[in-house]
């Protein structure tokens, strides 16, 4: 399959994993179903909406193409009809952002570095990208935004897929498998580190989570 086919179908995968962490979340906090499409749009297309708006693109890519709405629609819908459901652990909404996570990071690179960007601004996009909607998500639903959870180390897997995505691009050796094969490495790092409770250093060495001295 092109690369180009292979972009969009990760692209739309993507924002189906995110518009369903987003439904799942709605779900949680017990809103209406209007609620939940409008967190799940933040969720499945706010990280490229931001990436778009950074490149000064005159219309982002979620408003241009339709189609993009219909991975929301689906995940609101299989969310309503309990076809997706959260269990009480969250694995299953942290296990469909990780998705997300995985793919937006790739994608946003190959777009911000296609667009021009030099390999560190097109890694620091593909970052973005990968935790904007996550973040939006989290904010509208008055939630603390996974990217300052020190436990699961959000925003390291994001980080170090968009370097392999940018490295890639840089020694032309970019192509699909490169691709699925990194977001798949990504989506397995955050996984094991949720699973193992990896960390990353606090803010102020000697200091506890919440602000507490050690």
């Amino acid at each position: 399959m092109p690369l180009a086919e292979v972009l969009l179908v990760l692209e739309l995968i993507g924002t189906f994993a995110f518009a369903v962490s987003g439904a799942l979340l709605a779900a949680k906090k017990g809103v209406d179903i209007v609620g939940s499409l409008l967190l799940a749009s933040l969720a499945g297309l706010g990280g490229g909406v931001i990436r778009d708006l950074v490149l000064s693109d005159a219309v982002p890519t979620a408003f241009a193409h339709p189609y993009y709405l219909i991975p929301v629609v689906v995940a609101v819908t299989a969310v309503y009809v309990r076809a997706i459901r959260e269990d009480r652990l969250r694995r299953t909404l942290l296990v469909f952002d990780a998705v997300g996570l995985s793919v937006f990071c790739v994608m946003g690179t190959s777009i911000a570095h296609a667009a021009g960007l030099n390999p560190v601004a097109a890694a620091l996009l593909g970052l973005t990208t990968a935790v904007g909607g996550g973040t939006l998500r989290d904010v509208v639903a008055n939630e603390v935004p996974e990217i300052f959870n020190p436990k699961g180390v959000y925003a390291v897997p994001a980080m170090v897929g968009s370097a392999a995505a940018v490295i890639a691009l840089e020694l032309g050796v970019f192509n699909s498998f490169a691709a699925v094969g990194v977001a798949a490495a990504v989506f397995l790092f955050r996984l094991v580190a949720l699973r193992r409770g990896w960390t990353v250093p606090l803010a102020a060495h000697g200091t506890l989570p919440g602000g507490r001295s050690d």
